[in-house]
């Protein structure tokens, strides 16, 4: 498979880079970890310096290769990362340009473009996390509403969210057979009455989460993406997304990150250590991997319309567990340095902590790898 560059790409390349030396200087300091609101703010200040200068609609009309450059270019410039426009850019947005109506395109996928309006991701639930299809928050039909009542939890950006790509039950479990056909993908607003929003306090200290209680909050009909039924398929269009190509400029972070550590070693003398040295050559190629790996996931979803495969999910376990193993050795690195949470590594291993679960747990990555990839049978 060929990984090389058009000329095309490297010249919206060297546009791309052009215009972040321009602009990244003058943008004002990060608010606190703390400060969502301040964050959001932030970000979407950002996402419409995107807009306004063409680059906002990479994450969509752009080719996969493009997007991979725009992520690898703004994440080796130190641009801000989406933030709290992540579910909007990354996964409802993406989901919706691709199962979504011609009149839901209109109405939702320019005021994400343009920083105007931010998703949040109701998924999960007390119950139902790994287990997606077991989930039962229940939507009933009302006459052009769903009414919506059950609870969610992590909640990505509930708490800053004008909208939630939510997961509803629109069969009972009993019924469905298999029971993720009883799943509809619902596009709710966050101002509706019935919802209250409570965020989670991370180890870091920051409450990018959420839990979400539901209490029969009606939703258009007209908000549904795909038919009824049928949210199962229109997940997996959303998680191949959140799998494939949405950590890619953490990758490019990562490899960041380890230059830095090789550079803090020599300067603390830590880089006498031959163990040390070797652990961060071994994550050194493991990078080097997961970045090739990108490029490949890129390239397929490119040859087969846009849309990752499978093939996300070998990479979502890799990374997940080589981001925690990176941020072992920078506690390694740091030393008595690692228990201070001051210390923007000691938050970043905290945060990684949760990558072997968030966006689908290392178990079901290997089902999925084994099942639709080695073509293993389904466990009993």
């Amino acid at each position: 498979m060929d990984l090389t560059y058009t000329e095309e790409e490297e010249a919206f390349r060297a546009g791309l880079r052009e215009w972040l030396s321009l602009v990244l200087p003058k943008l004002p300091a990060k608010p606190s970890p703390q400060d969502w609101p301040g964050r959001r703010a932030y970000d979407t200040a950002w996402q419409r310096l995107l807009y306004d200068a063409g680059y906002a609609e990479v994450h969509w009309d752009a080719s996969p290769t493009q997007r991979l450059i725009f992520l690898e270019e703004t994440e080796n410039a130190g641009a801000p990362y989406v933030g709290a426009n992540f579910v909007g850019l990354l996964h409802a947005g993406p989901t919706i340009a691709s199962e979504g109506t011609p009149a839901q395109r209109e109405r939702w996928l320019p005021p994400v473009l343009r920083g105007d309006e931010v998703w949040c991701q109701g998924f999960s639930e007390p119950d139902a996390g790994s287990d997606l299809a077991s989930l039962r928050t229940r939507a009933w039909r009302d006459g052009d509403h769903y009414v919506v009542s059950g609870s969610k939890i992590w909640t990505s950006h509930a708490e800053v969210a004008d909208w939630c790509e939510l997961l509803v039950r629109t069969t009972p479990v009993s019924e469905a057979v298999p029971k993720h056909r009883g799943i509809t993908w619902l596009a709710m607003p966050m101002d509706a009455p019935g919802i209250t929003v409570r965020p989670l306090r991370t180890l870091a200290g920051s409450t990018e989460f959420a839990e979400m209680f539901l209490d029969e909050v009606r939703v258009p009909v007209a908000n549904r993406v795909g038919d009824e039924n049928d949210g199962w398929r229109v997940t997996m269009v959303t998680l191949s997304y959140e799998r494939g190509t949405a950590f890619a400029g953490e990758v490019v972070a990562c490899r960041r990150v380890l230059g830095e550590l090789a550079r803090e070693a020599r300067g603390s003398g830590r880089w006498d250590d031959s163990a040390l040295r070797r652990r961060l050559g071994r994550l050194n190629a493991e990078f080097s991997a997961l970045w090739r790996l990108t490029q490949w996931n890129v390239s397929e979803a490119q040859r087969t319309g846009g849309v990752p495969g499978a093939g996300g999910s070998v990479f979502k376990l890799r990374y997940s567990h080589a981001r925690q193993e990176l941020y072992d050795a920078a506690a390694e690195v740091l030393g008595a340095g690692a228990l201070d949470l001051g210390q923007e590594w000691t938050l970043d291993r905290l945060s990684a902590l949760s990558y072997t679960i968030a966006a689908g747990t290392s178990q079901i990555q290997q089902n999925i790898v084994a099942e639709r990839i080695l073509g293993l049978p389904k466990g009993r």
